[in-house]
């Protein structure tokens, strides 16, 4: 027996040909990257290099009183991170809805960085409300950090607590939704996009400010402490 003949106007659905999970998501504006995946890493971590480098050059030139290494390198860190806030999830929160579809090198960068978290082109409205604040407060609250510790002003060491307690909080919530979500957004176990892009890129939001938050805590009690010796004293004379 033959098979039917095939009219030109039926068509086969060949299921979904995008990259993101779950793998039953219709995506009718997507658009696959124009660049390889090297290519978007690449540019990525050497722009974020040149960055750390310049950083590092201008806290040894330009800071009122000598830096140490250790905070030279803290400094570089919030550099990345007003680069990262303001810049890159700066854009997405103004194109997340349009990502799909766009071939702008940052909306690819988000297209790569979605196939470990989809919520990222769904406009997931967690994601775009965290990303936004993110980019509106820790970004230019990060820029100020670097110039605050340059300059030597009083509040740089609240500053750090801040921003520091703050991003480890919206990293905590992150990773909380997706694993309340049963991490359906990415697939499990993969080694890069799993557990490169989602586990370690946002754990490092946990480990650095963690870091940052006892050392800004040890600097206040520290500056208290010798407020309140000084009160007992003063009180002391006065009496």
């Amino acid at each position: 027996m033959q098979p039917p003949p095939v009219h030109k106007d039926m068509t086969i659905n060949p299921g979904p040909w995008h990259p993101y999970w779950p793998r039953h998501l219709r995506l009718d504006n997507f658009v696959p990257n124009d660049y390889p995946t090297s290519h978007v890493l690449a540019a990525l971590f050497s722009s974020t290099s040149i960055l750390l480098v310049t950083t590092w050059l201008l806290t040894g030139r330009t800071a009122v009183t000598p830096l140490g290494t250790w905070r030279r390198l803290s400094l570089c860190w919030f550099a990345v991170c007003a680069f990262i806030h303001l810049v890159i999830e700066g854009w997405f929160a103004l194109f997340h809805k349009v990502l799909l579809g766009d071939q702008a090198f940052l909306s690819q960068l988000w297209k790569e960085y979605a196939k470990g978290d989809s919520r990222y082109i769904l406009s997931d409205s967690f994601i775009v409300s965290m990303e936004t604040l993110t980019a509106c407060l820790w970004g230019p609250l990060s820029m100020w950090i670097v110039i605050a510790f340059i300059r030597q002003q009083p509040l740089r060491f609240v500053l750090q607590l801040v921003v520091s307690a703050g991003q480890i909080y919206g990293d905590c919530l992150y990773f909380m939704t997706e694993y309340l979500h049963g991490f359906q957004h990415g697939e499990m176990d993969h080694p890069l996009y799993f557990w490169f892009y989602f586990v370690f890129l946002n754990g490092i939001w946990l480990v650095v400010p963690g870091v940052h938050v006892i050392d800004s805590v040890k600097h206040l009690a520290r500056a208290q402490s010798t407020v309140d010796a000084r009160t007992s004293k003063a009180k002391k004379k006065h009496n």
